[in-house]
């Protein structure tokens, strides 16, 4: 499943929005630093074909250690949720329609602080090593709002092209005791909440979230009575060479012991040089610096 920029698409129907849920969730300042640690392979397919990469919430299985109940609606909840039915589906529960919001909703993740917890916990499996992305949230959030916006975007599901239904949000993610926490003891949540939601045993992770989620209601037919089926991950057209030259990504990170060979050859290929070290401060590693220069 892809989304790329398709500026004649103008069909409205059950069409996405962007940040429609803003007031909901809490954003940091417009100068915060982002950062998103990746194996050096995935980085540059992603930089080669122009996306960023959307993981289903209810499909995080591929690394260590990943949350199994990513966007889940809380124990302490489900109860009450699955109590609660639709006036003309009685058979369908709010529980259930959380299930499925949770079934149509991606994310994009990453950390508010460049720290020792991202680099070791996350993109390991590469013999090439790691490598970071340092982005500025206010412009990826106005080029992702620009690049998504209904009505520049399209979607292309099992190679047929659609409406794009998916709303655009952003939020810091909220920890808490996820066995004890409650959102429903006084309405029921926006399926938003949920996505927000972790157990705060990831709150070393500080993640920043993009997420990417489409109603939760009914399906999603195609002109031949077919239905949309939701892949695991999603790619979101991204143009790394704009958001280098403009400040949306303000330096590429190598950990220490990665592959500086291998990574001349690739990024050489994309315009990419100037790999700085050996990254050594006060005896102790740190990252390396790879910054754009063509």
């Amino acid at each position: 499943m892809t989304m790329s920029s398709e500026p004649d698409f103008s069909r409205r129907f059950l069409h996405g929005s962007v940040e429609p849920h803003a007031a909901m969730l809490n954003a940091p300042e417009p100068s915060q630093l982002l950062y998103k640690i990746m194996r050096p392979e995935d980085l540059i397919r992603s930089m080669a074909f122009g996306y960023l990469h959307f993981n289903r919430v209810d499909c995080y299985r591929d690394f260590k250690d990943a949350d199994l109940h990513d966007g889940e609606q809380l124990p302490g909840d489900v109860r009450g949720n699955t109590a609660t039915k639709f006036e003309k589906a009685e058979h369908f529960s709010a529980a259930d329609y959380y299930v499925r919001s949770r079934s149509r909703t991606y994310a994009c993740c990453f950390s508010l602080d460049n720290s020792e917890h991202i680099w070791r916990e996350y993109a390991d499996g590469s013999a090439n090593g790691k490598i970071g992305l340092e982005f500025e949230f206010g412009k990826l959030r106005a080029r992702l709002n620009e690049t998504l916006h209904p009505d520049k975007c399209m979607l292309q599901a099992d190679g047929k092209p659609c409406i794009q239904i998916f709303s655009v949000n952003y939020g810091m993610v909220d920890y808490v005791d996820w066995e004890t926490y409650r959102a429903n003891t006084e309405h029921l949540p926006n399926p938003i909440r949920y996505t927000y939601l972790k157990d705060a045993c990831y709150a070393p992770e500080r993640e920043l979230r993009v997420s990417l989620s489409a109603l939760g209601m009914g399906e999603f037919a195609f002109a031949d009575g077919s239905t949309m089926a939701f892949s695991d991950s999603l790619q979101a057209q991204f143009d790394f060479r704009s958001a280098f030259a403009d400040g949306t990504i303000k330096q590429i990170l190598i950990a220490p012991g990665s592959n500086l060979d291998f990574l001349r050859v690739e990024f050489g290929k994309l315009g990419i040089a100037a790999i700085e070290g050996p990254c050594v401060r006060d005896g102790d590693p740190a990252p390396c610096a790879l910054r754009r220069t063509t």
